[in-house]
């Protein structure tokens, strides 16, 4: 259950959903990314529990071939060497030689027949899963609601099937207009001054309104087991604080501005008051651009650990009372408050006071406007497209039946992956994946007690870490419990969308505030099993492997053993490798951040990040450069899954060419220009052909297997391949 659909950026929830708790992008589907991203602070709510989409069911699969070169391929003295290969891996290039180019090698037939949905952002291998996964359990939900299957026996599922009724029910919608947002609207544009907001704040945030900070409860880092308050900024409007450096945003911003004056139109606001709210808005927008971290500088999880006492962080604000607030939200306050972004604090009088009190109310309501279009009629939801469109690229809206299903995947995706689960996961499929598992365990435990690098003592601990890690794969036995105290409101008794919506959302955040002076439960999975995704927790020290992501390309029963280390291999081994990367090496096993190194291992380990930093930095793509410390933590995690699942696979006396070619397969992806540009503005991996080219080039086996020569595109001096674990 999530507690607001609207994610800030730069909300503790954003970051441990995109940073702490390290998603790899090659499981990580693009339209959600996307759909965060446009959604920063615009378009969806405070998340306490992100949001998450379905994403496939199992599916045969004929075995994975090795790729055929044409008959007339690339010379190899047309090309020159270079970090991910020669060529441009945006544009297909049949013919190309896996020497020159790996990426385009295997992918280029794909790349020239795979068209993007109308409704859709990209295309590539877990947006097919996902386009699977989702036409299955839309049609499942679709029988429940009208009565065409018995409800499956999972406790509250009865209150996912009602909500999807009331998405689904277009026609209500529609009738309903502008009617269930009403009281709240209202509650915003009541605000008369500075003083009246100051007495209004904790009440707003109770409610799900989003404010310029927020607090959320989670675990402490330097003591997973306890739980800690955080305070964070707001997120932008647009993706990233980069973003309004780019030539583009003025045009982006005039976009929102005229999508929120719509809106507010719609919902019953005069013209004159909706353009000076916009206005307003986006005054307060670029105020809060300057006080803000970039995406890059959320990249480091350790700087976003600032911790104190609660007297000082309260002597901090001299315009907001947030004396008052902690009252009307946290109730008893904690000793310690955890900050996530110190320059916000720093400059919090300037950010919120009497004199912006006109630009923050603008923002409130805009901001407000824009997250309830999507579940009110469908002229709010074609009023609302626009600015996502702008910055996604999307050429048309999801069909109603998807938006209904997304909708409430969203509020209830771990009960919908626990019946995913039950209902498409094999016993067989799990059995043979926790062997891989523990292969790959085994293997790193080897790889750690031989590296050449570490000190003994640096070794014992590492090695004590990972066989501490929990991996959990398929779906939970159990649900978490958040829904237990959740009723949703029928139609026939004067239930909107909307209303069990903020319901839902204020049940969260009462909850998640409630955790505050209580253990942390270890427990909860850290994703949907319906999820094409995979992940690992370093304040829990495990890795989640979802029912959904164990199917073709990543995994099949029916492609070679090869094809699988390349693919489902390769990812377990990224998520373990987080343990260890930039971010998870500065925790225990215990999931605190504590430093277990010795000095000179560390500095050495730093050596080697910083290596990897440089490899990727201001690589050419889509029209910009690479940010190596943005992605180094993600590329470390690919290295480390790419050179594990290789030696397990030596081990076995499997096809290597095989688990190249399908490392790389599962990286295709073709998306919009307007897509690529605002990933690369945000996100912490690297482009999908990067990670495939660039790895494959670190790996000695590679130039073995494809006979790779100097004068090859995919040619990477010996001196410069970087090794880490």
């Amino acid at each position: 259950m999530k507690s607001k659909s609207k994610i800030l950026i730069s909300s503790i929830a954003a970051i441990i959903a995109a940073s702490l708790l390290a998603v790899a992008n090659n499981e990580n589907n693009n339209q959600d990314v996307l759909a965060a991203i446009t959604k920063s602070s615009v378009v969806n709510k405070r998340v306490v529990k992100p949001r998450r989409q379905a994403k496939a069911y199992a599916v045969k699969n004929k075995p994975v071939k090795n790729v055929k070169t044409a008959k007339k391929p690339v010379k190899a003295e047309q090309t020159k060497a270079a970090r991910g290969g020669s060529g441009d891996v945006l544009k297909p290039k049949v013919g190309t030689r896996p020497q020159d180019n790996l990426y385009l090698a295997v992918n280029s037939k794909w790349m020239k027949k795979a068209k993007i949905p109308a409704d859709a952002v990209s295309t590539g291998s877990t947006d097919e899963i996902s386009l699977k996964v989702n036409r299955q359990l839309r049609q499942d939900m679709a029988d429940f609601a009208d009565g065409k299957k018995p409800l499956p026996n999972i406790p509250n599922f009865d209150k996912a099937v009602e909500l999807y009724k009331l998405a689904r029910d277009i026609d209500k919608r529609n009738n309903d207009g502008a009617a269930p947002i009403k009281a709240d609207l209202a509650k915003l544009e009541g605000i008369k001054d500075f003083a009246d907001f100051n007495a209004k704040a904790a009440d707003l945030y109770n409610n799900g309104m989003d404010l310029p900070l927020d607090l959320t409860v989670s675990p402490d880092m330097k003591n997973a087991q306890k739980n800690a308050l955080y305070f964070s900024s707001a997120g932008t409007f647009l993706p990233d604080t980069s973003s309004y450096k780019d030539p583009n945003s003025q045009k982006l911003l005039a976009v929102l501005k005229k999508q929120s004056i719509d809106l507010l139109k719609l919902a019953g606001v005069s013209e004159t008051d909706a353009t000076t709210y916009a206005e307003n808005a986006l005054k307060f927008d670029g105020i809060l651009a300057k006080n803000v971290k970039s995406a890059e500088q959320n990249a480091d999880v350790t700087s976003q650990y600032n911790p104190m006492s609660i007297q000082n962080f309260k002597a901090k604000f001299t315009n907001f009372d947030i004396q008052q607030f902690l009252k009307g939200t946290v109730g008893k306050e904690p000793d310690q408050i955890i900050v996530t972004d110190p320059k916000f604090l720093t400059n919090i009088n300037q950010v919120i006071n009497q004199d912006n009190f006109a630009a923050l109310k603008g923002w409130l309501i805009v901001d407000f406007i824009n997250g309830a279009a999507g579940e009110l009629s469908q002229k709010f939801i074609e009023t609302a497209f626009p600015f996502s469109q702008a910055i996604g690229g999307q050429a048309k809206l999801p069909s109603t039946d998807k938006q209904a299903f997304s909708f409430v995947n969203g509020d209830f995706g771990e009960l919908i992956g626990i019946y995913y689960g039950q209902t498409y996961f094999g016993a067989d499929a799990k059995k043979d994946v926790t062997n891989m598992v523990n292969k790959i365990l085994q293997t790193y435990e080897s790889r750690l007690q031989n590296n050449t690098w570490l000190s003994k003592a640096t070794k014992e601990k590492a090695i004590d870490k990972l066989k501490s890690l929990v991996v959990k794969v398929g779906y939970p036995d159990e649900q978490s419990g958040s829904y237990k105290n959740i009723q949703i409101t029928p139609a026939s008794q004067g239930g909107t969308l909307y209303g069990n919506d903020q319901a839902m959302t204020i049940e969260s955040i009462k909850e998640n505030l409630a955790q505050l002076f209580k253990p942390v439960n270890r427990n909860i999975w850290a994703m949907s099993g319906a999820e094409v995704n995979a992940a690992y927790n370093p304040q829990v020290n495990d890795v989640t492997l979802p029912a959904a992501i164990l199917q073709a390309p990543f995994y099949s029963k029916t492609q070679s053993r090869a094809a699988n280390w390349g693919g489902i291999g390769t990812v377990i081994g990224h998520e373990i490798s987080h343990a260890f990367d930039n971010n998870g090496a500065q925790f225990d096993k215990y999931g605190n951040l504590h430093n277990w190194w010795t000095q000179k291992d560390y500095t050495e380990f730093k050596k080697r990040i910083k290596a990897e930093d440089k490899l990727f930095n201001g690589i050419k793509y889509a029209g910009t450069k690479i940010k190596g410390k943005q992605i180094v933590s993600e590329n470390v995690a690919d290295l480390g899954g790419l050179t594990v699942a290789l030696q397990v696979a030596k081990s076995e006396g499997d096809n290597l060419r095989e688990l190249f070619e399908n490392n790389a397969r599962i990286w295709r992806l073709k998306a919009t220009p307007q897509a690529i540009k605002t990933i690369l503005a945000v996100d912490v991996h690297a482009p999908n052909p990067l990670r495939a080219n660039v790895q494959a080039q670190c790996q000695d086996d590679f130039y073995k297997v494809f006979k790779v020569k100097s004068s090859d595109g995919m040619w990477l001096d010996p001196k410069k391949r970087i090794q880490i674990w």
